[in-house]
């Protein structure tokens, strides 16, 4: 039997999601309560019964790769403070862009070990400042290895999706991503259709190559329209984030990919008051492809949200971020990717009870909490 929701009768042109049960899928871990991309953060999401975890990846001197964000190390890192180190901080390009510290691509893997991990927003989570310090940056082995022993240990699969980030930089470099990632997949008995990877980039060219190398799902991410793919600006291509967005963008995107990853603004546009306004086309016209659509980032704090979702003042008091995701679900996202799962999940399980009706089975609800 196929159950459909119903979307707002004021909102037309909403398409129901693809799938039953639309994935709760944690950025960087549980981002909202733990240093981004530590293996605590990671585990801390599954605990809480997320879907899949994301990771970035970058890759080392020596090739390779882990799970950071930026390449630039300051920020999460303790590497600033490390005299035997600060031969190695310099001016770099990474995508048009120069900044100035300290990259992974000039370290190799046993330097990187040395280096302990921090909160990289210590002002707006000061809680997460309570674990700086206490771990390292895991390789993309060491997060798979963990995955699969708490997908044994909770008696469910934990699914993977894996963003690779500044590719173009990266193969200029001499530091391709392909390779190193499809070994490690390998390595793990990932490497086939039925694993729970998926894999993500907001470059197109690397997706492309990855399309003809692997049967792995593949999501393109997109940016704001008015942005433009790294690969394609060092191409000479003049195509923007909002030209992929178009019928035929779409088309483009569905000859390589099986998703597209978009900005949640781009799902659910902003009122000139910063409320929440009448969704685009985009979920719809992605679905007619075939294409899955996952946004991102759904974060808790009040600089995050709608002005409507707001409470109080505060820029980095809660608000009510369970709405937002409630919206995002009714505008028939397929996934959400955010840093504080537990309030995600609970939004999933609301929306599937109010969707599913008298199918709805509470005996088969997913705990959500944080068991011993």
């Amino acid at each position: 039997m196929t159950v459909t929701r119903e979307a707002p009768r004021s909102w037309e042109g909403v398409a129901p999601s693809l799938v039953l049960t639309p994935a709760v899928v944690a950025h960087r871990g549980a981002s909202g309560h733990r240093p981004e991309h530590t293996l605590e953060a990671y585990r801390t999401a599954i605990r809480m019964g997320v879907d899949d975890i994301e990771l970035d990846l970058v890759a080392t001197r020596d090739g390779v790769l882990v799970a950071r964000h930026d390449l630039e190390l300051s920020t999460t890192t303790d590497v600033a403070s490390r005299a035997d180190l600060a031969h190695l901080r310099r001016t770099r390009s990474v995508d048009g862009v120069a900044q100035c510290g300290w990259f992974v691509q000039d370290l190799t893997l046993p330097e990187l070990k040395t280096l302990a991990t921090r909160e990289r927003m210590p002002g707006t989570r000061p809680d997460n400042t309570a674990y700086d310090g206490a771990e390292g940056i895991p390789t993309l082995t060491e997060v798979l290895a963990m995955v699969g022993a708490e997908s044994v240990r909770r008696g469910r699969p934990v699914g993977v999706l894996l963003e690779l980030k500044h590719a173009t930089h990266h193969e200029a470099a001499g530091l391709p991503l392909e390779a190193p990632l499809l070994r490690d997949l390998a390595r793990h008995g990932l490497d086939h259709p039925w694993a729970r990877v998926v894999l993500m980039s907001f470059e197109t060219t690397v997706l492309r190559r990855l399309a003809a190398r692997t049967r792995l799902p593949i999501v393109q991410l997109l940016e704001t329209a008015q942005r433009h793919p790294a690969d394609l600006v060092a191409a000479g291509d003049q195509r923007s984030y909002g030209d992929l967005m178009t019928p035929d963008g779409l088309a483009w995107i569905d000859e390589y990919a099986d998703g597209i990853g978009p900005h949640k603004s781009l799902v659910l546009p902003r009122d000139a008051g910063g409320a929440i306004d009448t969704p685009s086309t985009l979920v719809r016209d992605a679905h007619r492809r075939g294409l899955t659509v996952h946004v991102w980032t759904v974060r808790g704090e009040n600089r995050y949200l709608p002005s409507n979702l707001r409470h109080g003042d505060a820029p980095d008091a809660l608000g009510d971020m369970a709405a937002e995701v409630r919206a995002l679900l009714a505008a028939g996202v397929d996934g959400v990717i955010t840093d504080h799962p537990e309030e995600a999940l609970a939004a999933v399980r609301s929306h599937a009870r109010a969707s599913l009706g008298p199918w709805h089975h509470p005996a088969r609800e997913t705990f959500v909490g944080f068991p011993p």
